[in-house]
């Protein structure tokens, strides 16, 4: 059975009299600061300094240091910058200011698990994962609720770690709802695991070969369109409420005869071995160490895949018709 902890377990005095930087400032980094702001944390936000966030963190009442002045006053660090440059900006900018006594804390697990950020042993080192885009943690804290998040701690110098992880994870609202205790290895490894095999990659395949598998048979592409890709929010929105059930018990009958009778025709043994195997590459560091590469070769595999994709059918016409929708407030990815 799953740790919970919630606002009743925490205590924030952990955080009085500290002070808390958060390194970045983009989905996750502008709710954390903003949020604990309006707990009462004394927090700054660090970037770079020609930093295009850094205006919109002042105009929001933040104080902004760059990332060395904000890692060197702060007792409390929250890296909040993408996957690929927190190796980089921790070596430069973080490390050189860590000192016996501070926390060290991430919103996800990656460069901790596969080795790319190794915290000296005097530090605290933790995570507050929430489960929720970052425009949604604000959201919601701003209507007196919270969105669920994971807690983890993986290295605890001062004795301390996870009553401090608690408490920021309830001053940015998310103990609330809800800390689902955790590890850094458990987060990063189903984090990845979810969306390459379902969230990003499996959905995104699987609505590419059902529009294509229409249009080849001579249907229009606008229609395919709509049945495929448009009507998934739909299903998905079911889901977010209710589950499966709920879907099943909102759509037709003639609906969810097709979901049992055809949906283990497309996820087979096959399919279920193809995720086994995806999985066993995230648990080995065989996927990590791929991308840590890509990365490190200026992404030209990864450039390239993604060029590709925007210019295929699906996207033309999905453009065409979300402009019909202004309602929708389509977005045009350059």
């Amino acid at each position: 059975m799953a740790t919970l902890f919630y606002e009743k377990d925490a205590d924030l005095s952990r955080l009085s009299g500290r002070k808390v930087a958060v390194i970045g400032y983009g989905s996750q980094g502008h709710a954390h600061a903003l949020n604990m702001k309006d707990s009462g944390v004394d927090v700054m936000v660090g970037l770079y300094p020609d930093s295009p966030s850094w205006a919109k963190a002042e105009a929001a009442g933040l104080p902004v240091r760059t990332v060395d002045q904000a890692a060197a006053e702060a007792d409390v660090i929250m890296v909040v910058i993408p996957d690929t440059m927190q190796a980089r900006v921790y070596k430069a900018s973080i490390e050189p200011h860590l000192t016996p006594g501070k926390t060290l804390m991430f919103a996800h697990g990656f460069n901790i698990r596969f080795g790319q950020i190794t915290p000296p042993d005097f530090v605290d080192v933790s995570m507050i994962a929430p489960k929720a885009p970052g425009h949604r943690v604000r959201e919601v804290f701003k209507d007196g609720q919270g969105t669920p998040a994971l807690v983890a701690v993986q290295q605890d110098a001062s004795g301390h770690a996870w009553e401090d992880a608690i408490a920021y994870g309830a001053a940015i609202g998310c103990a609330r709802a809800g800390l689902l205790k955790t590890t850094f290895t458990e987060e990063t490894e189903t984090d990845l695991f979810g969306e390459q095999a379902v969230l990003c990659g499996g959905v995104s395949e699987l609505v590419k070969a059902a529009f294509y598998t229409l249009v080849d048979a001579g249907y229009q592409p606008e229609v395919a369109y709509f049945e495929c890709m448009h009507e998934l929010k739909l299903i998905v929105d079911l889901f977010y409420r209710g589950g499966l059930s709920y879907m099943r018990y909102s759509v037709s009958d003639t609906a969810e005869h097709g979901d049992y009778h055809s949906g283990p025709k497309v996820v087979t043994d096959d399919t279920r071995a193809a995720m086994k195997g995806i999985l066993a590459d995230i648990q080995s560091g065989a996927y990590a160490e791929d991308w840590i590469e890509e990365n490190a070769q200026g992404r030209p595999w990864f450039d390239a895949v993604r060029a590709q994709e925007r210019d295929q059918q699906i996207e033309t016409v999905g453009r065409q018709l979300r402009s019909m929708m202004p309602w929708l407030e389509p977005v045009v990815v350059g």
